[in-house]
């Protein structure tokens, strides 16, 4: 037996030299050559160094901004699902996942039925639909002519053909990276894993921040999930507020006023609803559309539809967004319009949708920061009183 394994503690020191040993000879090679001695050009490295990952990041952001704005889509659907699901968690006491799936059920039904329901009842109005708005539009260009105003429709078909030729190339840039129906469906499928444990989600975020900006964002993150749901469950209320009332205005309520329903009155319901999720410009549209089809009937049903159009947006403006505001974040007008404009120019109709809600999120997370200034501001007033008594 040797002498080694009988005596541990030689054994030991032995090991104990030959690391020492290991250790002379790396030092024996040297300093590196990419070491810097100085240390003042070694801090501003560093600080190069920081800005340099800084800028590649934010370069790298710009690149996959579109597959970013994605991923925020699915937060939205997840928080409309999770809306949902808190919802029904109040009168039936099952588990979060038979809820979500009850929800993502009535989803499916409800776009089944608008489907056939638009297939059986509005698809020939829809085929009616281009050729009525572009008489409505010959009709006005040849109105302003007669006025004396230099309008040329060929001029204007150009301008809405550069136009949609822009829009194009922004959405085509966007479904670049994944495909237009096929970003739809990995939407839909992220935010239905995020709402089935949106927990889980936070935690992976949060474990990659430091021990001491934990707190503060699983906080910012509840306010953020808060507004979302109500500023979703708001938004959805409008929605069906604004599309029941359009019909019920130009189908039953016309053939009292002016003697026969609006044409295609449920198709106009439809798209009034639709596009009643993108504030502002969604309205303009949707008013423009009814008031050349109203026109379509005559003078006095062209009117009517104008009326309507003012009704329902004054209620909607004076009675159910401030209903929804109290619930959520109170956007000024301006703000979201200049937000949807830029989100639409660089993202096309996706940006547009989510503009709303992207600019919420901001609010909430710069009054947020503002309340932890605020709080830090009287922590060290605190402390400086303290240390002066």
């Amino acid at each position: 037996m040797s002498v080694d394994s009988a005596d541990p503690a030689h054994a030991a020191v032995h090991a104990a030299g030959t690391q020492e040993a290991a250790a002379e000879a790396r030092n024996d090679l040297g300093s590196s050559p990419s070491r810097i001695a100085d240390p003042r050009i070694r801090h501003e490295f560093a600080r190069a160094f920081v800005w340099a990952i800084t800028i590649g990041a934010m370069v790298l952001a710009v690149y996959i901004s579109s597959a970013l704005l994605a991923l925020f889509g699915a937060a939205v659907f997840a928080a409309m699902i999770d809306g949902g699901a808190r919802l029904l968690g109040r009168v039936l006491k099952i588990g979060r996942g038979w809820r979500v799936a009850i929800v993502l059920v009535g989803a499916v039904l409800f776009i089944g039925w608008l489907s056939w329901f638009a297939g059986s009842t509005v698809s020939r109005e829809a085929a009616q639909f281009p050729a009525i708005i572009e008489r409505q539009i010959t009709a006005l260009i040849a109105w302003g002519q007669s006025q004396g105003f230099e309008i040329s429709f060929e001029r204007l078909r150009s301008y809405a053909g550069n136009l949609s030729s822009g829009i194009g190339t922004v959405t085509r840039a966007l479904g670049g990276i994944l495909g237009g129906l096929t970003t739809a469906i990995l939407v839909a499928i992220i935010g239905i894993y995020i709402a089935m444990e949106p927990k889980a989600y936070e935690r992976g975020v949060a474990w990659m921040l430091p021990r001491e900006k934990r707190d503060g964002f699983f906080e910012t993150a509840a306010r953020m999930g808060y507004t979302m749901r109500r500023l979703m469950a708001g938004r959805l209320f409008g929605m069906a507020f604004e599309a029941l009332f359009t019909y019920v205005m130009l189908s039953w309520v016309a053939s009292l006023v002016v003697g026969q329903p609006v044409p295609m009155a449920a198709l106009l319901a439809i798209l009034t609803g639709l596009l009643a999720f993108v504030p502002n410009i969604g309205a303009i549209i949707s008013g423009v559309l009814m008031v050349l089809v109203g026109f379509s009937g005559g003078v006095d049903m062209g009117i009517y539809t104008i009326v309507v159009y003012f009704l329902v947006q004054n209620i909607d403006g004076y009675i159910v967004v401030p209903m929804i505001a109290k619930k959520t974040v109170d956007l000024a007008p301006a703000l979201v319009l200049a937000m949807q404009l830029v989100m639409g120019i660089l993202f096309g109709i996706l940006g547009l949708l989510l503009a709303d809600p992207m600019l919420a999120m901001i609010k909430v997370a710069l009054e947020r920061r503002a309340e932890a200034n605020d709080e830090g501001e009287v922590a060290d007033g605190a402390v400086q009183a303290g240390g002066g008594t």
